[in-house]
């Protein structure tokens, strides 16, 4: 079972915003969309949402053409804020998930839940436009999940929150993923990305560069990373003559070295212990996310995209 996106393209107004994209998210994943602003994100998520129609290709869920998966299988978080301003928390909330048929006690039990969960069971009786970004996005999140969709998408769902309340929005999202969810999201963010996705996928100018299963596409690199420090040479200035040696940043007590062949880690290692001096620091790893974004991406402008992949405010929920 899984969400499948085959050979998708979408154009507005000639100017292509997603070209030949395909991908696949395993049913019960949290899988993260990556890429520039005006890379495709946005119009890929409201194609599956069936909010645009593809040019050319098609979405199915679980087989099934995604146009025709009832509503309320469906949460969308928008980047944009689509509640309603002068209306209160608690009635707003239960009036959208009322708009796809739950119970209202189910509703009023799951908003007394997540407002607590959240830590904003004190904004219930206030406005929206009363409450801050944070929080409204908090109430957006909401708005999207208390229906109990299937499949979660959202865009930039990190937006506007101090990193207290992003850790706090992080554990919903993965108490919610251990209830069998799906969950689509973009983000800027690679941290969060490494810490919760399984599978991703970069987008860049409308099309696909790299995409699947975060540990293979770390490890696929070709490349090694090591994080060196030496309690004796703290500028480690040598490292640069160094054959499949690239010094990537500098800290103030360690090196970041990223190596390709020849290079080897344990070559590294026996050249700065022949150095004289204790290693105070070793460690092995594999490329950031964030490394090889910059890698796939850095340096390539978006051209003529921002406004085809442009923000759309959200379309009230059917039932």
């Amino acid at each position: 079972m899984s969400l499948s996106v085959e050979h998708v393209s979408k154009a507005f107004n000639g100017v292509p915003a997603v070209d030949d994209v395909s991908l696949q998210v395993p049913a019960g994943a949290i899988f993260g969309f990556l890429g520039p602003n005006g890379a495709g994100k946005t119009t890929t998520m409201r194609m599956i949402l069936n909010i645009y129609q593809p040019d050319r290709g098609t979405i199915t869920w679980n087989g099934q053409p995604a146009a025709s998966v009832p509503r309320q299988a469906w949460g969308y978080l928008p980047e944009e804020r689509g509640l309603y301003p002068k209306m209160r928390v608690a009635e707003q909330l239960l009036f959208l998930a009322r708009l796809y048929g739950r119970p209202r006690a189910a509703v009023q039990r799951d908003i007394d839940y997540w407002l607590e969960r959240l830590q904003i069971t004190q904004n219930r009786t206030k406005q929206v436009d009363e409450l801050s970004r944070g929080n409204q996005q908090k109430i957006q999140f909401l708005a999207a999940i208390l229906h109990d969709p299937d499949i979660l998408i959202m865009d930039e769902p990190f937006s506007g929150l101090d990193p207290v309340n992003e850790q706090v929005l992080k554990e919903a999202l993965l108490e919610i993923h251990r209830r069998g969810k799906t969950i689509i999201f973009s983000t800027h963010e690679m941290s969060t990305v490494e810490e919760i996705c399984e599978e991703i996928a970069i987008i860049n100018r409308g099309r696909i560069v790299v995409a699947g299963n975060v540990r293979q596409i770390k490890r696929s690199a070709g490349r090694k990373v090591v994080l060196l420090a030496l309690d004796n040479d703290s500028t480690i200035a040598w490292l640069d003559e160094l054959p499949g040696v690239t010094v990537a940043r500098r800290g103030l007590d360690y090196v970041e070295l990223h190596l390709s062949a020849p290079a080897t880690p344990a070559g590294i290692l026996q050249a700065a212990l022949s150095r004289g001096g204790e290693v105070t620091r070793f460690q092995i790893a594999d490329p950031s996310l964030n490394d090889i974004f910059i890698e796939r991406v850095g340096g390539l402008p978006a051209a003529g995209l921002g406004s085809a992949d442009a923000p759309l405010r959200a379309p009230a929920p059917v039932g």
